[in-house]
């Protein structure tokens, strides 16, 4: 397995991975228009064997309380179903936080299963006092402390890229 940047040569790959693996194609509208829109951080492909693209990791940018704090949002995480449960979202994730570690970013938040990102080292957000705009997401809303000390700087409401408000 092969975990690689993003090349504009995987765009439409990536376009029909995420309308693959999600009942919508709202996902992979996102990801065009925050890509379109500059407000990708970090798009991380995973491929297999044969180079084809299997799974993908979305980084974008967020604020707290409309503070540019250079955190990042990681949505959508996408792996191929016949790929699905051989680690390989969490090898996206693992490579994302050394990538964004190298680059200074501090942190990353994330919307999604608790089960699962609880894997990763992620906690939840709002153990640390942050909560994100969308209603009913306590449980779901989590985050990752990739520099030291640089969670607890903060505290209050993530927001993500205006891309998201069309969800």
């Amino acid at each position: 397995m092969l975990i690689r940047s993003e090349a504009p040569a995987d765009i439409l790959t990536i376009d029909t991975l995420l309308k693959t693996v999600f009942p919508t194609d709202a996902e992979a509208k996102l990801v065009m228009a925050l890509r379109e829109n500059g407000n990708r951080t970090l798009s991380l492909v995973a491929c297999n064997d044969d180079g084809e693209v299997v799974g993908h990791a979305f980084f974008s940018p967020v604020t707290v309380n409309g503070i540019d704090t250079n955190w990042q949002g990681l949505a959508p995480l996408a792996v191929r179903e016949d790929y699905q449960q051989q680690g390989i979202g969490l090898a996206l994730i693992e490579e994302a936080k050394s990538v964004l570690a190298d680059f200074d970013y501090p942190a990353i938040v994330v919307l999604g299963h608790p089960e699962y990102y609880t894997k990763a080292d992620f906690q939840k957000a709002l153990d640390h006092q942050l909560t994100c705009v969308w209603p009913d997401t306590e449980e779901a809303f989590m985050v990752y402390e990739v520099l030291p000390e640089s969670v607890s700087q903060y505290q209050g409401t993530v927001e993500y890229c205006r891309e998201f408000n069309t969800l």
